[in-house]
């Protein structure tokens, strides 16, 4: 069996945007488009896409919301109801003026003077202004709340340092819009969101994150609270993988959303947003992935085995083919995780060695390769993708059990590739987390030093508010430094800020991030 390594060209301790952007076009995921900071999503990551949206709307589904749908433009005017929220994006807004174009003079085409549009038309960046129209036609009573909606959509954000998943003009992700009685309702369901998007991250995607609120000055714009899950990527930088938030009754009042209620007022209702976006799919790329390509957990792999037959393309091969396909109804015949188990047998021409290194650079969980000696004695060779290589002999870590012991075991095998590669995401975030720091010189040398990946600090602060915050931010710019949230669970603050000297009231984390 060929022993040859067809690892990436780079490393991820060389360059890790260079290696991210590798894994990216050697996984067969996506490709530049030709339209400025947009994609091409190819059928593999467009798959994976396909497996987070599935088990994340399962998981959306069953608090209660219903998905729905709504237009991507959104007349400007929206947007001026609520200065905070069009402050926010106006950087950022895609515009549509025209709706005809003609013949140039010189030539091509050029929008038509005479089909200017009375309004301009805003290219969806989010959609809580043009929901909260809808709400307020919806919601006349307390009976009609609380109103739950979801929908899976594009939104365009016009970015100008652009990467793909992590950072596009254009991108997926599922919003979430709720409208309630009162804030203490609405302030749980912001809670219970977070925490839906936590366990989704982990359990799913394993990504060990961190949830918390965000700072006064990260909060997403119009709203009263914002809530994020932070993940650490392999370089130590932070990736804001879910936010979740508090729109108290700004956007309500923007729109006009109230309800009588159980006393006959006119009551304006508490509302919340929350999303998550094909960023995460960058996210799992920079948390699993290695020098010789992606690793996907297998709860949202496409495929979670893939059968290679050695074939010679002589009449053996129907024999080979027909021994593997034993073994792919099988393990299609089972679940793991709680769903039916995804089995690919790979017939395409061409050397299996090839195909295998194929399917480990897109990340597939377990490859089986079976020749005609493996046929003869009733055995398999298999792959894990997390353990790719004996340490002892560098060569593949084949595991050659018999063809039913694989159909048996290869369930649990994927099951336990799921819980190892979250062990190993939550033991890099806390052996990089530092905690004890009291000083900022201490924060200067330790992001300024000599660590290539210096990952986060926890430090602890008096919650500034104004003119203070605003010196904390510029102070951490400076040195390319976030407040990324205040975690839920950590210990009370027992000491002074930080920055200001007075007595704390948290933890916060600091990092670089994307």
């Amino acid at each position: 069996m060929a022993q040859i390594r067809h690892a990436l060209n780079t490393k991820r301790a060389d360059d890790f945007a260079a290696w991210y952007q590798e894994v990216i076009s050697a996984a067969q995921m996506a490709e530049e488009s030709g339209v400025r900071g947009c994609m091409v999503i190819k059928p593999w990551g467009y798959g994976i896409w396909e497996r987070m949206q599935r088990l994340l709307d399962d998981r959306i589904k069953a608090t209660g919301h219903e998905n729905c749908y709504f237009p991507i433009f959104i007349p400007l005017s929206n947007f001026a109801r609520e200065a905070e929220h069009v402050d926010g994006f106006a950087k950022e807004m895609a515009v549509v003026t025209h709706h005809r174009l003609i013949a140039g003079p010189e030539g091509g085409l050029i929008p038509d003077p005479e089909a200017k549009l009375e309004e301009p038309l805003v290219v969806r960046p989010t959609s809580e202004t043009i929901i909260g129209d809808a709400m307020a036609r919806w919601v006349q009573s307390w009976r009609d709340l609380p109103l739950k909606l979801n929908q899976w959509a594009n939104v365009v954000r016009w970015e100008m340092r652009t990467r793909m998943f992590l950072r596009t003009s254009e991108f997926l992700w599922q919003e979430g819009h709720t409208a309630h009685a009162d804030e203490a309702e609405a302030k749980e369901h912001t809670l219970r969101m977070l925490e839906v998007y936590r366990a989704f991250a982990d359990e799913d995607l394993s990504l060990a994150v961190v949830a918390g609120e965000k700072p006064e000055n990260e909060r997403f714009p119009g709203a009263v609270e914002t809530w994020s899950i932070e993940a650490m990527m392999q370089d130590g930088k932070a990736l804001q993988a879910g936010t979740s938030h508090y729109l108290g009754t700004n956007f309500a009042q923007a729109s006009g959303i109230q309800y009588q209620d159980r006393e006959g007022t006119q009551t304006y209702a508490h509302t919340t947003s929350w999303g998550v976006s094909t960023r995460m799919v960058g996210g799992v790329i920079m948390t699993h992935g290695d020098d010789d390509g992606l690793r996907l957990p297998p709860k949202i792999a496409p495929q979670q085995v893939i059968i290679l037959p050695m074939l010679r393309d002589d009449d053996s091969d129907a024999a080979l083919i027909d021994y593997c396909e034993g073994l792919r109804a099988t393990l299609a015949g089972q679940h793991v995780m709680g769903e039916p188990l995804r089995v690919l047998l790979d017939t395409r021409p061409g050397k299996a060695a090839q195909k295998r290194w194929d399917w480990v650079r897109k990340g597939a969980p377990v490859v089986v390769e079976v020749g005609g000696r493996d046929m003869e004695n009733g055995v398999v060779s298999m792959l894990r993708r997390d353990r790719l290589w004996d340490e002892a002999s560098g060569k593949p870590a084949f595991q050659t059990p018999t063809r039913e012991v694989a159909g048996k075991t290869i369930p649990d095998v994927l099951a336990d590739m799921q819980a190892t590669l979250l062990t190993a995401a939550l033991e890099r975030r806390e052996a990089n987390i530092t905690r004890g720091v009291t000083d900022f010189a201490t924060v200067e040398a330790h992001f300024g030093g000599k660590a290539k990946y210096p990952g986060w600090v926890e430090v602890q602060w008096s919650k500034p508010t104004g003119d203070a915050l605003d010196k904390v931010v510029d102070r951490l710019k400076a040195h390319k430094l976030t407040i990324r949230n205040v975690p839920i669970g950590s210990a009370p603050a027992d000491g002074a800020c930080l920055f200001t000297g007075e007595p704390a009231v948290e933890r916060v984390l600091l990092a670089k991030a994307y």
